[in-house]
C-alpha cells in the first residue's frame, strides 16, 4: 500500500490505515491494517446460529450488527490509533445469507436465513421443472439450489404477514449481509452491494452485469427491493461517526471467498485458492472469459473493477470447520480445535476404516444434494475418539479433492492450492490435503487473506493503492506441503470416500419441507 504520507492518486494523506470488517458465519471480526498491509490489531466477537428445524439455519440480524460494531471498536482500541487516522473501511461477508428489513427503521422483519439453510429445496425442484438450468447457468453461472439468495428472499416475503404488500409500497429493503451492514453504517443513506455478492443471488445476469428481470419474475422477487450493484472498489457511502468515532468512507466490498482470492493474490488464470472456514470454498481464476461449468461447479465473478468483470470457477462445500465445532460442542471428544492435530498424529492417519461424510446440511459441489445427511461408516467396537477425529479431518480434505478433480475436468489448469482459513494452522491437515488432492498446498504467512482482500479493495477504492496487480508482491509463503501418496494410494482413499458419499445421498422427494404459515411469523 502507499506510505503514510504519500497517496499514489496524488497529494498527501495522514489517514492511511484500513479497517476490514469480516462478518462471518460464526463470528464477526475486524482487522486493522497499516499502509504496508501489516496487521496491527484484531477484534472478534463469536456468536451461534439457530437451527429451528431440519435443514434450517438462522441468525439474529441484531447480533450480526452488534458483533460487527463491537469487533470494529475493539480493533481500533487495540491498535491505539485515532479513528480519524483510518482512511477507509473494507467489508467482506458470508455471501448467500439473506435478510429483509424495514427501510425506515433498518430492522429485519425475519431472522437472517443463512447460506447453509436448505428450507427452499422444494421451491428449487419446482423451478428446475419449469426453467432450463443450462440457460440459468449461461445467465448466472449458478444452479437452482437452496444455497443461493433468491429463493430465501422469496420465502421470507411469503411467510411474513404483509411483507409482499409492504415490499410493493417501498417500505422494505432486501440483500445480503454487506447491504444490511452498509445500510446501518450509513444510517440508511445507501442501499448498495458489490458485484460479487450480487452474483450469488440467482438474480444477477453475468453477461450484462445487471439484475435480470425475467429471473426476478420467475423467483417472485420484486426488483425494487434489491440494492444498487457497484464495483468491488467503489464509493459505498460513509460510516457515521457515531459508530467508530469518526466518519470513515466505505470503499471496498466483496463476498468472503472473492476477498480471499484477492488476498491470496490469485490474479492470473489458473491461480487457485481454497478457504477452510465454516465451509470449504475453492476458486480458480478464469480471466475475462465467462465459462459455465460442466462438472457441477459454479461460474462466478472473481471481482469487478472499473466496470470490468474477471471470472472464476468455484466449488462450494457446506461443512468444513463447522465439523470440528461439532466434534467439540456436540460430541465433546475434543476440548478445542487445536486438539485435532494431536489426535490425528496419534492415529498416524489411520481411521480404522471409519469414514465420515459431514453432510449435516446436504451436499454442495459437485453433488448438489440438499437431501443428503451426515453419515459415519466403518464403526466397530474398537473405534475410538481419535479415529473419529481423524476421519472428520480427512472428510474435509476429501471434499476439497472432489472440487479439484471437478475443476481439472472443467479445463482449469491448477498447479497448486493456496490455502487459508482457520483449519490451515493444522500441519497434519495441510499435508493430508496435499496427499488427497494430488497438488502442492501452500500456506501464506498471513492466513487472514479474506480480511486482507477486503482491505486491498478499500485501499484501491480510496486511492491509497495503485491497483490489485501491485498486491501480488504482498503475498508471502509460509510453508509448502507436497503430496506424498502414490497415485494408487490416493485412488484407493478416494474410492472409499465415494462409496460412503453414495450411502449419504438423499431422496429429495422425501425431504420434509415444513414451513410455518404466514400467521406464525
Amino acid at each position: 500500500m502507499a506510505t503514510k504520507d504519500q497517496n499514489p492518486a496524488g497529494g498527501s494523506s495522514s489517514a492511511s490505515y484500513i479497517l476490514a470488517l469480516d462478518q462471518g458465519t460464526s463470528s464477526s471480526r475486524a482487522l486493522l491494517f497499516d499502509a504496508n498491509a501489516q496487521l496491527l490489531a484484531v477484534g472478534q466477537q463469536d456468536f451461534d446460529c439457530a437451527y429451528p428445524d431440519d435443514g434450517w439455519v438462522e441468525q439474529d440480524p441484531e447480533v450480526l450488527w452488534e458483533t460487527t460494531l463491537a469487533a470494529g471498536r475493539r480493533a481500533i482500541a487495540s491498535a491505539a490509533i485515532e479513528p480519524g487516522e483510518i482512511a477507509a473501511i473494507g467489508i467482506t461477508n458470508q455471501r448467500e445469507t439473506t435478510l429483509v428489513w424495514d427501510a425506515a427503521t433498518r430492522r429485519a422483519i425475519y431472522p437472517a436465513i443463512v447460506w447453509q439453510d436448505r428450507r427452499t429445496a422444494d421451491r428449487c425442484v419446482a423451478l428446475k421443472a419449469r426453467w432450463d438450468e443450462g440457460e440459468l447457468a449461461r445467465r448466472t453461472g449458478l444452479r437452482f439450489d437452496p444455497y443461493f439468495t433468491g429463493t430465501k428472499l422469496a420465502w421470507i416475503l411469503d411467510h411474513c404477514t404483509g411483507a409482499r404488500d409492504r415490499a410493493a409500497a417501498g417500505e422494505l429493503r432486501a440483500g445480503t449481509v454487506d447491504s444490511f451492514l452498509i445500510d446501518r453504517l450509513t444510517l440508511g443513506q445507501r442501499h448498495v452491494t458489490d458485484a460479487t455478492n450480487a452474483s450469488r443471488t440467482l438474480l444477477f445476469n453475468l453477461e450484462n452485469q445487471a439484475w435480470d428481470p425475467e429471473l426476478c419474475e420467475q423467483l417472485d422477487v420484486p426488483m425494487a427491493l434489491l440494492p444498487e450493484v457497484l464495483d468491488c472498489a467503489a464509493d459505498f457511502g460513509t460510516a457515521d461517526p457515531q459508530w467508530f468515532g469518526a466518519p470513515i468512507p466505505i470503499r471496498g466490498v466483496a463476498g468472503d471467498q472473492h476477498a480471499a482470492l484477492i488476498g491470496q493474490a490469485c490474479f492470473e488464470p489458473g491461480m487457485s485458492k481454497c478457504t477452510f472456514g465454516t465451509g470449504c470454498f475453492a476458486l480458480t481464476h478464469r480471466g475475462d472469459d465467462f465459462v459455465p461449468s460442466q462438472q457441477g461447479l459454479l461460474s462466478t465473478l472473481a471481482y469487478r473493477l472499473d466496470g470490468v468483470p474477471s471470472y472464476a470457477t468455484e466449488g462450494s462445500v457446506f461443512v468444513a470447520g463447522v465439523a470440528v465445532k461439532w466434534l467439540r460442542d456436540k460430541l465433546g471428544i475434543i476440548a478445542s480445535a487445536a486438539d485435532t492435530e494431536a489426535a490425528a498424529q496419534r492415529t498416524n492417519g489411520d481411521t480404522g476404516g471409519v469414514v465420515v461424510v459431514p453432510a449435516f446440511t446436504g451436499l454442495g459441489a459437485p453433488y448438489w444434494d440438499p437431501a443428503a445427511r451426515g453419515l459415519i461408516t466403518g464403526l466397530t467396537l474398537d473405534t475410538h475418539a481419535d479415529q473419529l477425529v481423524t476421519a472428520t479431518l480427512k472428510a474435509v480434505a476429501f471434499q476439497a479433492a472432489d472440487l479439484t478433480q471437478a475443476m481439472t475436468a472443467d479445463g482449469a489448469r491448477l498447479s497448486e492450492l493456496r490455502i487459508d482459513g482457520g483449519m490451515v494452522v493444522n500441519d497434519w491437515f495441510c499435508q493430508t490435503l496435499a496427499d488427497l488432492t494430488g497438488f502442492p498446498v501452500t500456506r501464506p504467512e498471513l492466513v487472514e487473506t479474506t480480511a486482507l482482500g477486503a482491505a486491498m479493495l478499500a485501499a484501491v477504492g480510496q486511492g491509497l493503492f495503485p491497483g490489485l496487480a501491485a498486491a501480488a508482491g504482498l503475498w508471502r509463503q509460509d510453508r509448502r506441503f507436497d503430496p506424498k501418496l502414490t497415485a494408487a494410494e490416493r485412488a484407493g482413499e478416494l474410492d472409499r470416500w465415494q462409496q460412503a458419499v453414495e450411502r449419504a445421498r438423499g431422496d429429495l422427494a422425501a425431504v420434509d419441507q415444513r414451513a410455518p404459515s404466514s400467521g406464525d411469523v
